[in-house]
């Protein structure tokens, strides 16, 4: 392997993380704007990118309200911006909502095999935020 192809795979690398936020960003603006939520603004200071798990994204609407979206290969999910200080803490509160959500289905006095299916995978994605949460390495340079 030589230098040039050291450097191509390193250009190839930032441009597949390139594309995954911007995939990611989509999916989270989608999200909004199919909740009614438009005229977006995207806070990228306080937001924070994973690839390839998760974009936690601020975005304040025409309206001049806030919120944390999460996306990529996790679900889309949103909430206020009240919810959370900054994105590590809203990390942890989708994490929390998830199990909640999950135990509420599996709680129920008919499950269905889809349900239970779907609150699998809440738990599972549940708790990969909250470690990701835990990983001081990744939060060194933010503000949280």
């Amino acid at each position: 392997m030589t230098i040039k192809d050291t450097q191509l795979s390193k250009e190839e690398q930032q441009r597949q993380v390139a594309q995954w936020q911007h995939a990611s960003l989509q999916a989270a603006q989608k999200h909004l704007a199919e909740k009614g939520i438009l005229g977006m603004n995207i806070l990228v200071k306080d937001s924070r990118i994973l690839p390839p798990v998760c974009g936690i994204w601020k975005i304040k609407d025409n309206k001049g309200k806030s919120y944390w979206v999460i996306s990529g290969k996790v679900p889309t999910d949103t909430m206020p911006v009240s919810g959370a200080a900054d994105a590590r803490a809203a990390l942890k509160h989708f994490s929390y909502q998830w199990q909640i959500k999950a135990d509420k289905i599996l709680s129920a006095e008919h499950v269905d095999q889809t349900q239970s299916e779907y609150a699998n995978i809440l738990i599972h994605h549940a708790h990969g935020l909250y470690d990701l949460a835990n990983k001081d390495q990744l939060w060194a340079n933010a503000a949280s």
